[in-house]
């Protein structure tokens, strides 16, 4: 890589020392809810409904959930591809919310993303090496020349040939296409990179190998990962810390061995005891949570804890009362009120 594109240094003092990278505080998304002939708003759909929490440098921070939970939602509002209703998102320091397209613009270097469906995030009538290219011509880095050596040493840091720059999307399977959005994602050198369920649309065979890329890669490069997913196995392989929302609202927030040993909330139990044990006599003997109904609608969320309709413990206070965020163990956040 040449000296014009700012190669990457080696990990610094911050995964060390704590840093935070990224501050988020009491950050909501609302969509309205539009009917009749003028358009009148007649609700809101709180797909990310006031969420608090840090993570530091070289770190990697899980966020687990079912599907419409607002997992998705919330890497795009950090990123401010949707703008918060409400909230504080701070990068290094930095307010992001209220930033215009243009102010945003000098940031997007450091903030990058890895989509979920590598079908419909790569232009199908591009080259591999014009995508990847695209994001480096938007931000002027180098010229021609260098843009194509650092294409090529790209390819090869994700694990693909560089003879394959020349060539389509559709001649691609599933996982080297991820593959393509991960070289899109840090061809200009973030720092922080949302993966937005980046193993969802590939094979099981495949899964690990882009996981197993994606750790090489933040050890080589240095990277903060929100890695968004709604496999608890694969999380647990590869975040520091692992945070669970539940419509729209995180109900807990601990380090991995924490969480996964010792979940507190009552719909982090459900959701661990769903995961297959690899150990047919203590699978046998394991107690299955069943919760149920289905999730509520987030344009019409029950009143208290979000979670009470399903939970197998809920009392009265759950359905009057919003759950306090506070600090169960050093480290270990919970929304609950009988835990």
């Amino acid at each position: 890589m040449t000296e014009t594109m700012n190669a990457p240094t080696q990990a610094s003092d911050g995964a060390s020392s704590g840093v935070p990278i990224l501050e988020v505080t009491d950050l909501k998304k609302h969509f309205p809810i539009m009917k009749g002939l003028v358009r009148r708003k007649v609700g809101d759909v709180r797909a990310v409904d006031g969420i608090s929490f840090q993570i530091r440098k070289g770190e990697t921070l899980g966020l687990v959930g079912e599907s419409g939970c607002g997992k998705s939602t919330t890497g795009r509002v950090i990123l401010q591809l949707d703008r918060a209703t409400e909230g504080s998102v701070k990068y290094e320091g930095e307010e992001l919310v209220g930033k215009s397209t243009s102010q945003m613009r000098g940031l997007r270097p450091n903030m990058q993303m890895v989509f979920q469906d590598p079908h419909a995030s790569l232009n199908p009538r591009m080259t591999v090496a014009s995508i990847i290219e695209e994001p480096l011509i938007e931000h002027r880095f180098g010229d021609r020349a260098e843009r194509l050596a650092w294409i090529e040493e790209l390819l090869g840091l994700v694990g693909l040939s560089p003879t394959h720059a020349n060539r389509y999307p559709h001649e691609f399977s599933g996982g080297q296409r991820q593959r393509i959005g991960i070289a899109r994602a840090i061809a200009l050198n973030p720092d922080f990179v949302v993966c937005d369920e980046p193993i969802a649309a590939l094979d099981v065979s495949i899964q690990a190998q882009v996981v197993n890329l994606l750790e090489r890669l933040q050890d080589e490069l240095n990277l903060t990962y929100l890695f968004i997913s709604h496999d608890l196995s694969m999380v647990r392989h590869l975040a520091d810390r692992v945070a669970v929302m539940y419509l729209g609202r995180m109900v807990e927030l601990a380090p991995v061995d924490a969480l996964y040993e010792s979940p507190q909330h009552p719909y982090t139990q459900a959701l661990h005891s769903a995961v297959p044990v690899p150990n047919p006599v203590v699978e046998f003997g394991r107690e299955r949570i069943i919760l149920k109904g289905d999730i509520p609608s987030p344009a019409n969320p029950p009143s208290g804890c979000s979670f009470h309709t399903r939970c197998p413990i809920a009392t009265a206070e759950c359905a009057e009362r919003v759950p306090e965020w506070r600090e169960t163990n050093p480290g270990h956040w919970v929304a609950c009120h009988l835990v």
